[in-house]
């Protein structure tokens, strides 16, 4: 399984019922009052890319990666206000009882150190597994069980292994309760990653006493957790940029819409029909006769289509009217790509008016994330229907207010007040409603012109 696409799964595994009793004990020292701002400093440190920025409200710890700060709290924080160790203070306790068997780990606890490791041959249920540290090569072997099904030979595992209070000379230890399944590659670049915060300490320190890695992941495992949220974090990114945006009949869904203005229309039509990778489609009448002197231009589209093998997909649309053009496609990325080709081409004659770049929100499962295809994601006529509204009210609300060359430079709200401009600001709107986006995508309109007549102070039209 993956990270967002093959990267990571958590896996929990049983410790011995004298080990979860310490640890017991050391959470509930954590939590009392007056160590509660230490433990928050601890556990902030280890989390700290979920809470930088607004991240966590993106993706959220895995619920081992928090078992695993916790550990750190337990085993390797030293309290910045002077206060002993949790393992410190546990083992000077005389206030209770504690039985021998459980202080037993206090001191193999206090060695223990967040380290990836990786299994030396295939994990079986029913067996012992040996593993390996790719920071340092120590070995260690643990007990199998039902857990290590998920495991396999090759891949690596941020986890945290306690050597056994009787282990003697032996490598024999104990699973500290949960780890995060890592693959070869993805372990790999968490180590590099943790070697060169390694280094740049040592550097600004002027002091290489960080060399051994058992003492480098004493101190600081928790950069093993840090580095491991921001692959997390571009794992999703990742899953997230390559999502496919479809409708209902599995064409790419143009949710991303940008609106101009512009007063040259014969040289709109020229230069766009002049782009080749655009394809010109039917012009549709606007109003009235074409061949009148007042008669509105005609409305052209170009479209542009990807090719691959005998099936072909619209992937971006361009409408132009006497007024206006629209730009509608299935990426950010292709809208840049359009925009700057207007641009070398169309150059002032363009007035942008405004864009919308961020589809439908929909809650992802985690399951959505761990596919090893790229996510496709289909879009309701409602869901279109809401965005375009989103969108439109905004880029017309603020319309009202802006200059206009089809109106001498005046804002559509001061040319209504006049008797001499009014029926053009009326005409500008009603050719807004005759080729609002909505119609041709979901069969209605997706803004209510009415409400822009009111706006600039024109009487509403029946509907």
């Amino acid at each position: 399984m993956k990270l967002a696409s093959e990267r990571a799964v958590g896996f929990w595994a049983p410790r011995p019922p004298t080990l979860d009793a310490v640890l017991a004990r050391l959470e509930s020292l954590s939590l009392r009052p007056e160590f509660a701002l230490q433990r928050e400093v601890a556990l902030a440190r280890a989390l700290r890319p979920y809470l930088e920025g607004g991240a966590g409200r993106i993706v959220a710890p895995l619920a081992q990666e928090t078992e695993l700060a916790n550990l750190s709290l337990f085993c390797d924080f030293y309290p910045e206000d002077g206060q002993l160790t949790l393992i410190e203070q546990l083992r000077d306790v005389i206030t209770e009882h504690i039985p021998s068997d459980e202080r037993a780990w206090l001191d193999p606890l206090k060695h223990s150190y967040l380290d990836v490791l990786e299994p030396v041959g295939t994990p079986k249920s029913d067996e012992d597994v040996a593993l390996r540290s790719l920071g340092d090569g120590g070995t260690f072997v643990v007990p199998g069980g039902d857990f290590v099904q998920w495991m396999a030979a090759g891949q690596a595992l941020l986890t945290r292994v306690i050597r056994a209070p009787d282990a003697g000379e032996s490598n024999r230890a104990v699973w500290a309760g949960c780890g995060i399944t890592l693959s070869p590659g993805d372990a790999t670049v968490l180590l590099e990653m943790t070697s060169e915060w390694r280094r740049e300490m040592e550097v600004n320190s002027g002091s290489f006493a960080l060399g051994e890695w058992k003492e480098f992941a004493k101190r600081f495992g928790y950069m093993e957790l840090w580095a491991l949220a921001q692959q997390r974090m571009a794992a999703l990114v990742d899953a997230v940029v390559h999502i496919r945006h479809r409708r209902s009949d599995g064409q790419p869904y143009l949710y991303v819409v940008a609106l101009y203005d512009h007063h040259e229309y014969r040289l709109f039509v020229e230069q766009l029909s002049d782009m080749t990778e655009f394809e010109p489609e039917r012009a549709v009448p606007a109003a009235g006769d074409q061949g009148s002197p007042g008669a509105v231009p005609l409305a052209r589209t170009w479209v542009e289509r990807e090719r691959s093998g005998d099936t072909t997909t619209l992937v971006a649309k361009l409408t132009l009217t006497s007024s206006q053009l629209m730009v509608e496609c299935d990426s950010p990325d292709r809208l840049d790509r359009i925009k700057h080709r207007l641009a070398a081409s169309l150059g002032f004659s363009l007035h942008f008016r405004g864009e919308t770049l961020t589809p439908p929100v929909r809650q992802l499962s985690v399951g959505d994330l761990m596919s090893n295809e790229p996510l496709t994601v289909m879009a309701t006529e409602e869901e279109d229907h809401a965005l375009l509204n989103q969108f439109l009210e905004k880029a017309y609300l603020e319309w009202s207010d802006q200059p206009h060359l089809a109106l001498g430079g005046q804002t559509p709200r001061h040319a209504a007040a006049s008797s001499s401009t009014r029926g053009k600001v009326g005409a500008l709107i009603d050719e807004m409603a005759r080729h609002d986006p909505g119609l041709s995508r979901t069969g209605r309109a997706a803004f209510d012109y009415n409400r822009l007549r009111a706006h600039v102070g024109l009487d509403e039209v029946p509907r």
